[in-house]
Order: structure tokens, then sequence, then C-alpha cells
């Protein structure tokens, strides 16, 4: 048995193939539905009508016999409804043959290969060019990571020297300060022991308290505590900056010219630092100065501030 390729066509239909064929299934039937109402209303409207007539004769003659109705003709058949074929698919179309392969020919196959071998030249030197590139910024990278490594143990270095000779520094000040201090004492205990030879030598009877006439003074003038400070002033030379309300009190003996031959500390300030800085400007001050009637007073306590 053989099966059409319309019975085996079981792929659905493509949109839009029913329309013509379902619009005439839809015709055909009207169609057909028309024609049988009107036949169906044809035969029943129209009666049947039989005639009777007597015919008289000279000849007896036999009646004729009453007209027989027709049969009805039969109904029309009904049109048969094929059924719908489906339009059969259109061929695909074959491809196209390939196109005949050109004939090259050998100066083509030469101009090939040279422009095959030239862009292969021109990639590997921009791969050169590339791998160059690369090299020469990991070496800038290296570099500049050097230079900074470099900086940073400099600036280390350099840190650290600053932090020695501060404390170099400190501990120059800090002896000198020490030794200055040492000579200070050494200059006043030889004052002090050439005061006594010199009293010795004058006759004087008794110490600084004696009230012999080497001893006696009236007192000074109105206007020798401003010459004293005058004389003071410029010797202060401290490199730290002290409290306004310090006053170190400084009892200075001296000989009649007017050389510094003692002094000491008659009533500290609370700050020990302050009263060696004291103690030092009367050394650099040498000599005290005369009053207005010549003559230098001894003993003579100097009031000290730092802001004098």
């Amino acid at each position: 048995m053989q099966v059409t390729a319309d019975t085996l066509d079981l792929k659905p239909p493509r949109s839009g193939r029913w329309t013509v064929p379902v619009g005439l299934a839809l015709v055909a039937h009207a169609l057909l539905m028309a024609a049988l109402t009107w036949g169906v209303h044809w035969k029943k409207d129209e009666e049947p009508v039989s005639f009777e007539a007597e015919i008289w004769s000279a000849v007896p003659r036999e009646a004729a016999p009453r007209a027989v109705q027709p049969p009805p003709p039969p109904p029309p058949p009904e049109p048969e409804v094929k059924p719908e074929l489906k339009p059969e698919p259109k061929p695909e179309p074959k491809p196209a043959p390939p196109p005949p392969e050109p004939v090259v020919k050998q100066a083509d196959i030469a101009t090939a290969q040279k422009k095959k071998q030239e862009e292969k030249k021109r990639e590997l030197e921009e791969k050169k060019a590339e791998e160059l590139k690369k090299k020469l910024a990991e070496k800038k990278q290296e570099e500049l990571e050097r230079k900074q490594e470099e900086k940073k143990l400099a600036d280390a270095k350099k840190k650290e020297d600053a932090k020695k000779l501060a404390e170099k520094k400190k501990q120059d000040q800090e002896r000198k300060a020490a030794e200055d201090l040492r000579a200070d004492r050494a200059a006043a205990a030889a004052r002090e022991d050439q005061m006594r030879r010199i009293m010795g030598q004058a006759g004087a009877s008794g110490g600084p308290e004696a009230r012999g006439s080497a001893q006696q003074s009236s007192g000074p003038s109105s206007g020798y505590g401003g010459r004293v400070a005058a004389r003071v002033k410029p010797n202060i030379r401290s490199p730290i900056e002290y409290p306004s309300n310090l006053v170190t009190d400084i009892e200075v003996r001296s000989s009649p010219d007017g050389n510094i031959v003692s002094r000491r500390v008659s009533r500290s300030s609370g700050n020990d630092a302050w009263d060696d800085q004291a103690l030092r400007a009367i050394d650099r001050m040498g000599s005290m100065p005369k009053d207005v009637d010549g003559r230098v007073p001894s003993p003579y306590t100097i009031g000290i501030r730092p802001n004098d």
C-alpha cells in the first residue's frame, strides 16, 4: 500500500494557508443548504391538479383510466464534500554550485607570499617593540622603587643623626655648664682668698663686718642701683626663658677700685638654674661701677630678675 505525500504531511500548516479553503467550504455549504430549502418548498407548494371529463360518443368506449400522479423526482444528491487538499510544499531551491576556483597565477602566488612575509615581519617587530617597552617600564619602576627606598633610608639616617646631634649638643651644654660652674666657683674662691690677703695686708681688724675705718661706708647714693642694673643686664645670656617673677639676691664684695672679689646667693629664687645664671652674670660683669663720690660700696646686694 502506497502512502501519498499528502497523507504523510504531518507538519503544522503555515499561517494563512487555511483561509482560502475554509472560505470555499463555507460558500459550498451555503449553496447546498439554499438548494435543499428551495427544492423542499417547491414540492410542498405545488398541489397536484386532477381533471375529470365525460366524453359522449356514439360508440361506447371505456373510460380512460384516471391519470396517475407521477412520482416526485428524487432529491438531488448532496454534493460530495471533498477533503481539503493541502498545498504541496514548494521544493527548496537547490544550492547554487560553488563558483569555480580562480586560477592563481604564479605572480599572484609570489605577491601573496611576499605580503604574508611582510605581515609576519611586522608582527614580529611589533612584538619586539612591545617587549622592549615592557622591559623599560619594569626598569623604570625598579629605579623608582630603589630611589624611594634610598630616600627612605636617607630620611631615617637624617633623623637618627639629628637625634644624636641633639643629644650630643645637650650633653655638651650640660658639660659646659658644669665646667663653667666649677670655674666660677674656683674663681670666686680665688677672689675671696685674694680679698683676705688684701685685707690682711691693709691691716684690717676682723672680717667683713669689722667696724674699722676701712670698712665704714656711708651707703650708696640713690642712683647707684640703676648703674649696677645697667652693668648687669647685658651679661644675662640665658638660652632658656624663665618666669618673670623669679628674683635672686646676690651679695657682691669688691675691692676699692671696683673689682669683684666674691659673690654669693644671699636669697635664692627657688630655681637653681636661674640662680646659676645670675651668678654668671655677676662674673661676666667683672667689676662694680663707682658711685658719685668715686667709692664702690662693698658689700652690695643686687636683686636680679629674668627681665632685667
